[in-house]
């Protein structure tokens, strides 16, 4: 995975994960708590910004309903609809 598609897939992150908080009726702080994080951890993912930790990115995906898929061999990567 190249710098640019790194980009656009951390963009692309955030945006589902913007959109799954919203369509759950949550605010960035109750994800935080049901992902028992800081708020500061939601807010960079749904912005694409930092580094997030694997384990705080599963914990806030797992909380809305929502996995992560790697393709192995081809550099994709996917959010899923868990629920």
């Amino acid at each position: 995975m190249n710098r640019q598609n790194s980009a656009d897939w951390t963009r692309n992150l955030g945006a589902a994960i913007r959109m799954r908080r919203h369509l759950l009726h949550l605010s960035q702080g109750e994800v935080a708590d049901l992902a028992q994080c800081s708020e500061r951890a939601v807010r960079d993912l749904e912005r694409g910004v930092g580094a997030a930790r694997l384990d705080t990115l599963l914990a806030v995906l797992g909380a809305l309903g929502l996995g992560l898929q790697v393709v192995n061999g081809r550099g994709e990567v996917t959010v899923t609809d868990d629920i």
